[in-house]
């Protein structure tokens, strides 16, 4: 074990460790054990090693002088133990506790699940990933006077709880035996300004959450959620664009036209905002699960190749879920193999080493794959050229393709990678039909064509006006003629400040976020090209200003050559199945789109039974009391 340092970050304020707790551990609801054990078996975990205890809304001085609120797990079993530390915003009601807490703390690990400050009880204001350093530091420093803790600490959690994680990584206590990220940041301002554009939907999503969380019971906030994409629409259409009261409530959530005000990812302004030194740095051994469809999947996957470069022990485990669909009981089983390994309970021997480096999910009726790294060594590339008629060839065409964006009818924004309810891959036949969309697509496949990593498109764009974006997604036509996306990527065409623009035609080449994907034969692949995906990224104006000011629109038009001299191209990272085994051993996921568990969670709310079918699994409202104190989201 690690020699720990036990002196306190300067001016921190350590409770007596000889005081005894003011709250002494209570034994766990009935709800609450029956909810927990249900869960357990239904998700095919280890056995319970006992029961467990509970402390409420402990206390935890930080230096500045605020208190953070906790809530403290404990196993039956006599102490002290390997301790699991989960810091969130989100509350610590039974959607956490059960699923989290009582799960690691029923097989051996003490939990701390912590209010962030300004959250649920914890004193200070709240202000996005700023904190979570220091915090996070005191927090450790707190958890060495605990008589409870034998000295190995793990952190986990799935999004902002990840982005905690990075933090206290930024300089890693000496304890921090291992880190389990789900879905997570490690750079909220690349996040928020990924490919170059504001996120919009998604930071209004969120900022809206947050805002009005403790507001609302879960109930109501599933609701919300479950509306936000069409209730935020008209403020996100309006200009100029910024965070109104009625939107984030009657405290409204400052940093929203904080982000907006620095639209530029250099600005120093964004610093306090990252912690991307701690990937270049840690040496912790980290699990990572990720989406296809969530939205920060590009950060994990950066995250594994930087830790994976310098080796570091790192798993990557890669579903077809987006932000808000991972399948809680495939995550938590492989969580638990994890710390097994790396922090085992008292009286346990370490598990094996995971069996494989990474596994990721097939789309189109694939399924899981081991794989020895990402992306697979195992690949050719394979090229198809945009043609006239909206064809995908084998070779160059003649011509071009023209189309216009207008910003104040700007091209909206289908499923893919948001926080919105209707995330994911979804039917796109309805955007197709759109007269500023561009279609390009194959013939039916003869036999089926496997994408495993970064799809490359190429055009030889000549645009009117200098301020534009464009949007570029592959798509899958199965032989109903149901257009399903699978990837893509907006690039800004902006010209850099001080620079002239681009004369005539010029080469844009971009590399859409990786994939694992199967077109299937008798589908088709299609490339949808357009001038933008709004609300999900707020709209190019094509004025140059920024997107907090501007208060109105001015049209460009786009010619795409797709001749000889203009070879217009998409190129896909095709791979064999017979050159990666299947994982035979990974519980089956939930649907890819995440359809099934909102129909299941509907259903649910309105006090129906809903039956669980082969392959999926309800949601976890479905199996455990709803307090009103946590709303739904991450």
């Amino acid at each position: 074990m690690a020699t720990i340092d036990p002196t306190p970050p300067a001016g921190l304020r350590l409770p007596d460790p000889a005081q005894p707790l003011t709250d002494p551990a209570q034994p766990l609801p009935r709800a609450a054990r029956l909810a927990g054990t249900a869960l357990g078996r239904r998700w095919r975990l280890p056995a319970e090693t006992g029961p467990v205890r509970v402390l409420r809304g402990v206390g935890v001085p930080m230096r500045d002088g605020a208190v953070l609120r906790a809530d403290v797990y404990l196993p039956g079993s006599a102490g002290p133990h390997p301790t699991v530390l989960l810091r969130s915003p989100y509350g610590r009601g039974a959607p956490a506790g059960v699923p989290y807490a009582v799960q690691y703390a029923a097989r051996g690990y003490a939990v701390v699940l912590q209010s962030v400050r300004g959250t649920f009880g914890s004193g200070g204001e709240f202000t996005p990933a700023v904190h979570e350093r220091d915090d996070g530091q005191d927090t450790v420093a707190w958890l060495r006077e605990r008589p409870w803790f034998d000295g190995r600490l793990a952190t986990l959690g799935p999004s902002y709880l990840a982005y905690t994680q990075w933090a206290l990584a930024l300089d890693p206590p000496p304890e921090l035996a291992a880190m389990v990220l789900l879905v997570g940041p490690h750079d909220v301002a690349g996040a928020g300004l990924l490919d170059g554009a504001f996120q919009l939907q998604n930071l209004a999503v969120w900022t809206e959450l947050v805002a009005h969380q403790e507001r609302r019971g879960v109930v109501h906030g599933t609701y919300r959620l479950m509306t936000a994409e069409r209730r935020l629409a008209p403020h996100l259409h309006r200009l100029p664009l910024h965070g109104p009261r009625e939107l984030f409530g009657e405290a409204p959530a400052r940093w929203f036209d904080e982000w907006l005000a620095h639209p530029d990812e250099s600005d120093p302004y964004w610093d306090r905002y990252r912690a991307t030194a701690a990937v270049h740095s840690s040496t912790v051994p980290t699990l990572l699960v990720g989406g296809w469809q969530d939205w920060f999947l590009e950060q994990t996957l950066y995250q594994y190749a930087v830790l994976r470069g310098r080796g570091v022990d790192v798993g990557l485990t890669v579903g077809p879920w987006a932000h808000a669909t991972v399948d809680p009981s495939l995550a938590t089983a492989e969580s638990l193999t994890w710390l097994a390994a790396h922090l085992p309970v008292h009286g346990a021997p370490p598990s094996p080493a995971r069996s494989s480096r990474v596994r990721v999910f097939v789309t189109g009726g694939a399924g899981w794959r081991r794989l020895p790294e990402w992306p697979p060594a195992v690949r050719a590339d394979r090229t198809w050229f945009l043609a006239g008629g909206g064809r995908l060839a084998g070779a160059p065409g003649e011509g071009a393709t023209t189309f216009r964006y207008d910003p104040m009818d700007p091209t909206p924004s289908i499923g893919g990678p948001t926080l919105a309810w209707g995330a994911g891959r979804r039917d796109n036949r309805r955007l197709e039909a759109r007269g500023d969309v561009r279609l390009f697509t194959t013939a039916p496949l003869e036999e089926p064509v496997e994408v495993l990593g970064a799809t490359t498109v190429r055009l030889f764009l000549t645009s009117d006006n200098p301020y534009a974006d464009v949007f570029v997604r592959l798509c899958d036509v199965d032989e109903r003629g149901r257009s399903v996306n699978v990837t893509d990527r907006l690039v800004r065409l902006d010209p850099r400040p001080g620079t002239a623009p681009p004369a005539g035609e010029r080469a844009v080449e971009v590399a859409l976020r990786d994939t694992a994907h199967r077109f299937g034969a008798g589908h088709r692949i299609r490339l949808q090209v357009s001038g933008g995906a709004h609300p999900r990224y707020a709209r190019n104006l094509g004025t140059g200003e920024p997107p907090g000011q501007a208060t109105r629109g001015v049209p460009g038009t786009h010619r795409i050559g797709h001749s000889g001299r203009s070879p217009s191209s998409v190129t896909l990272p095709t791979s064999r199945p017979a050159d990666h085994r299947d994982v035979d051993d990974l519980a089956a996921p939930v649907t890819g789109d995440g359809s099934a568990g909102r129909r299941l969670l509907l259903r649910a709310r309105a006090g129906a039974r809903a039956p669980e079918s082969a392959g999926q699994r309800p949601p976890l409202e479905d199996l455990i009391p709803v307090p009103r104190d946590v709303p739904p989201g991450g």
